[in-house]
């Protein structure tokens, strides 16, 4: 059935194509017709002017998606192909200005190398700086649209940068095929429940490494909501800092062979980089949920009427009260 509906599929786009193209085609010639009455010749030179931006799109089209050609990966380092993808990648790759060696336009295997750790350092920093913003984004925009695709688009524009780092000419089908060998490393996306545990435990980790009530006034009774807010942002950073990870280690491949543990050792990364962004956000976050409770609590308190001589001793109970509480959550802010 699924083949079927391929085939389908693929016969009415072809139908489309063709009746889109036979409308436009038979549209233009009615124009060029009309052209043609004002001179004979401006008939026949708004067709080839128009056929010959056509074929100058569909080049242009076609090198945008067309992939380079890339010699096999090797299953192990000197193995069949190696030396052909490490000549390769010594000139398809760019040249780190760091890099010791920089004047060289391609290099050996060392030259590769080098060049590559100091693409990794940078694709780790882009990462961390993107994980951090998902951070925020995560906490505050949990369970929305815009917080969802926002963290998406996120991950896009990470997982381009990363691939635009190590490659100077940039293909949109090795983009995508990039996209989805990502995509099929990371959590859930062929729903195996088995491996949930893995990714959860350093999300937790995180929430329990943190003395979250120590960092809120008022304890208890706001850690549970900071605590859901932590929870989500951080499940958001864990996401991002594993997709760049992943996507790093994809574009540093030399062999078949630097596929091996690919996952578990950008989990085991991912989760080291995770603890560093809660490190350096966390406080940021408790101290913005802080001021917007004691924000809340003192406009809240303001709206309590002062007591006046006609009053009764409960309404003059309760505003002495509001009185007090927002005077403590005022000195409690100045602390």
């Amino acid at each position: 059935m699924k083949n079927k509906l391929l085939f389908w599929a693929g016969l009415a786009a072809i139908f489309l194509l063709l009746l889109t193209a036979s409308v436009a085609a038979n549209q233009l010639y009615s124009l060029s017709l009309l052209i043609g009455a004002i001179h004979p010749v401006a008939g026949y030179a708004f067709l080839a002017a128009w056929a010959i931006f056509s074929i100058f799109v569909l080049l242009s089209g076609y090198r945008l998606w067309a992939a380079p050609k890339v010699p096999p990966y090797a299953e192990r380092e000197g193995g069949k192909n190696f030396d052909a993808h490490i000549a390769y990648r010594s000139k398809e790759m760019p040249v780190h200005p760091s890099h010791p060696d920089a004047g060289r336009k391609g290099g050996d295997l060392r030259w590769v190398r080098t060049n590559l750790k100091f693409l990794e350092v940078d694709a780790l920093n882009a990462t961390k700086k993107m994980a951090s913003k998902n951070f925020f984004i995560g906490a505050f925009a949990q369970n929305t649209s815009y917080g969802t695709n926002t963290s998406l688009m996120n991950n896009f524009k990470l997982v381009w940068s990363i691939y635009a780092m190590h490659h100077r000419n940039q293909s949109l089908k090795e983009f995508i095929t990039l996209l989805r060998s990502v995509y099929a490393c990371l959590p859930l996306s062929d729903f195996d429940k088995e491996e949930l545990p893995a990714h959860i435990k350093p999300i937790i980790q995180c929430a329990f490494s943190n003395t979250l009530s120590s960092l809120l006034p008022g304890g208890n009774l706001l850690t549970p909501g900071f605590l859901n807010l932590f929870l989500a942002g951080a499940t958001n950073t864990y996401l991002t800092c594993l997709c760049g990870i992943i996507t790093s280690r994809h574009c540093q491949m030399l062999s078949l062979e630097d596929r091996q543990g690919l996952v578990q050792q950008s989990m085991f990364e991912a989760s080291f980089m995770l603890k560093e962004i809660v490190k350096e956000n966390n406080p940021i976050l408790s101290v913005t949920i802080s001021n917007a409770v004691k924000k809340a609590g003192i406009e809240s308190l303001n709206t309590v009427p002062l007591p006046t001589p006609g009053s009764s001793v409960a309404q003059d109970i309760v505003s002495h009260l509001a009185n007090s509480l927002k005077n403590i959550i005022k000195e409690t802010g100045h602390e």
